[in-house]
């Protein structure tokens, strides 16, 4: 293949599989250095890539497909590298008739993994290096370092926290679905035994659960939930020592700065998703062994046998014990 000049990566969704294109589109940049590299996703996650210095332009999904196909078509791009492989890049790659690279999702292999859980049909790589094999006729070559997220701009830790929090632990409470998130109960227990302050991050739509947390913790703990946006939050997160999270976009983000992490797992596995914490350098995964995880790739609004055991029967004591550990 010619050496490109002109490269157009698309990933339309979601915030975990977007941020992890990121050391795919950084290594492309540093293979091909004169080039231009492009990105194209939906309007909704464009905050993942609109400072990336990597990136030469960003492109947005228009809500008439043929509309995006003409934009891409005019740019008189060299190669699509498409790291979603869905019907609508499928459309787009066959009516620009742009050379492209394509990711094998293994659609056939997680069905399998979750209907049958059979860890034999799980996959054996991190979505990173399966998104880096999709370029590997490029010559392309993992960095070995995190995700990239670049703030929108330079923030100050007083401008949200008091003087008593600057030393925290941030506890990333939300996600979008119910099987993800760790009942209010045993974030509280957590809490408790902590050590260091801790400050809750979190959406508009877990305000209410942070309100009780918090009430229920004291002043250990300082409420930011729907009081920041998610740049700030990510900031928050960036300034943390610690970071406590669920399987959510903003604990995937959280990677991009290498601190000690906490991922608690419901009825997903990062197992079967490829999402494993990506060169961090401490981290850990807190999940209950049953045999009905995972129940679902991307989370449920409710157990679907009503007992909830893989966040209720959550060990709280070890994540305590791990935060509070003096070498972190």
């Amino acid at each position: 293949m010619k050496e490109p000049s002109k490269i157009l990566v698309i990933r339309f969704s979601s915030i975990g599989d977007i941020i992890y294109t990121t050391p795919v589109v950084r290594s492309l940049k540093k293979r091909f250095p004169n080039a231009e590299i492009c990105f194209l996703t939906k309007p909704a996650f464009k905050y993942l890539y609109q400072n990336n210095p990597y990136l030469s332009k960003l492109y947005l999904l228009e809500p008439k497909l043929l509309d995006t196909v003409k934009i891409i078509k005019d740019e008189k791009f060299d190669l699509i590298i498409d790291l979603h492989n869905n019907l609508r890049t499928s459309i787009i790659k066959l009516l620009t008739q742009i050379p492209a690279l394509t990711y094998k999702k293994e659609r056939l292999k997680k069905w399998l993994a979750l209907k049958l859980k059979l860890k034999s049909f799980t996959p054996n790589k991190h979505l990173v290096d399966r998104y880096l094999e999709t370029v590997k006729s490029l010559d392309v070559v993992n960095d070995g370092n995190p995700v990239d997220y670049f703030l929108g701009k330079e923030y100050q830790l007083d401008q949200f926290l008091p003087a008593t929090h600057q030393n925290y632990v941030a506890f990333i409470i939300g996600a979008t679905h119910f099987t993800k998130r760790l009942p209010n109960l045993k974030i509280i227990e957590i809490c408790k035994g902590i050590k260091q302050p801790i400050v809750l991050v979190g959406g508009k739509d877990v305000k209410a659960n942070a309100d009780l947390i918090s009430a229920a913790v004291g002043n250990q703990v300082v409420n930011l939930c729907g009081a920041v946006n998610l740049d700030e939050s990510i900031f928050i997160l960036s300034k943390a020592e610690k970071v406590i999270g669920f399987d959510t976009g903003l604990t995937h983000i959280s990677g991009a700065f290498d601190k000690p992490l906490v991922s608690i797992w419901g009825g997903t596995t990062p197992e079967l998703l490829g999402v494993q914490p990506y060169h961090i350098s401490n981290s850990y995964m807190a999940s209950v062994d049953l045999p009905c995880r995972p129940c679902s790739k991307f989370g449920l609004e409710k157990c679907p046998l009503g007992h909830f055991k893989c966040m209720e029967n959550i060990h709280t004591e070890s994540i305590v014990n791990y935060v509070n550990k003096e070498q972190l």
